[in-house]
């Protein structure tokens, strides 16, 4: 591609709403165009994305480009892929930033292998040289034991950002910018795949991933039966249950619950660990945390070193106590 110019966020929406992911997303990519003295500008694809395109522009957009078709009423990622690259071949922006999530993560990479680019994968923040006119994204390497930070050489440099890492801008009504309509040729031939079933997970209570307090238990539990006493604390604390990979894979909770470089990304004022020592795949999942506070009967597991307060000890005491001590709290 040429040489480009601006950034351009490739966004996501859920009926007449701006994705989270995509607000946050909006917000680092204002800061990245700001820096670059440049535009900002995003690309909606759907049906329909009116009320997703004002929200955007309340959020940082200078520009939305709306991409409808009635084939992009449901994420397919071969239409969705074919529109987002018609659209950066045309627009040619410099920068192009994707939120990886699950959708992200099915779009990114082939994006950026079809543009003909690197991809800078699971981004914790990105920012912009304005002397060279690149982007810089910090990146977890080694299993999340360090980060990386890296930059492109080819243009449009791309990113995909890891979810909850930026807070989305305050809406602004005030702002003004344009809503372009951007028309693609698409056609039903194109997709390779389809999708049969559609099961819904019924869920009670907070997302992990929105709470603002976190109770997860690791293999240290030793089984299924004390996620109910975790689950009782959470209920008081007015927050939602995690768990690490190992407590995952044995079964006793489902695979929403994981916390972790292969499961969900949180960012809680408050994240309590029972049990879990603390590996860095699943503190690469938690390490936005405001503060951990970690129970473990291993005075040397890892967890203590991420942790603000531990406590060492009966992880069945300690979470009794607790749990009562909260109680008599909420009920004063």
């Amino acid at each position: 591609m040429a040489e480009g110019n601006g950034v351009l966020v490739i966004g996501e929406s859920q009926g007449d709403e701006l994705a989270l992911a995509t607000q946050e997303i909006l917000a680092a990519g204002r800061k990245v165009a700001d820096d670059l003295g440049q535009e900002l500008a995003i690309g909606l694809f759907g049906s329909s994305v009116e009320a997703p395109a004002q929200a955007a522009i309340s959020q940082g957009a200078d520009r939305v480009y709306s991409v409808t078709s009635p084939l992009l009423a449901d994420f397919q990622v071969e239409l969705y892929l074919a529109a987002a690259e018609t659209l950066c071949k045309e627009v040619s922006p410099a920068i192009v930033l994707i939120a990886r999530t699950n959708q992200g993560r099915e779009v990114a990479p082939r994006l950026a292998f079809r543009l003909g680019v690197g991809l800078a994968q699971d981004c914790l923040e990105v920012s912009a040289d304005p002397g060279a006119g690149k982007l810089l994204a910090n990146r977890p390497v080694y299993g999340g034991n360090a980060v990386a930070v890296i930059s492109c050489n080819q243009t449009p440099q791309v990113a995909a950002i890891r979810p909850k890492v930026y807070v989305p801008l305050e809406a602004d009504a005030s702002r003004q910018g344009d809503v372009v309509s951007f028309p693609v040729d698409l056609d039903a031939s194109m997709v390779r795949s389809r999708v049969l079933e559609v099961v819904k997970e019924e869920a009670e209570g907070i997302k992990l991933e929105d709470a603002s307090i976190v109770v997860s238990g690791g293999r240290g539990l030793g089984g299924p039966e004390p996620f109910s006493q975790l689950e009782e604390l959470a209920k008081l604390l007015g927050g939602a249950v995690g768990a690490s990979r190992a407590a995952v894979d044995s079964g006793w909770v489902p695979a929403s619950y994981q916390v972790g470089l292969t499961g969900k990304t949180i960012t809680p004022d408050l994240y309590i660990t029972i049990a879990i020592s603390g590996a860095s795949q699943h503190m690469a999942g938690c390490s936005g945390s405001k503060a951990i506070v970690a129970i473990n009967k291993d005075a040397e597991a890892n967890i203590f070193k991420e942790a603000r307060y531990g406590v060492v000890g009966d992880w069945e005491k300690v979470l009794a106590a607790m749990t009562e001590t909260v109680r008599e709290l909420v009920q004063e």
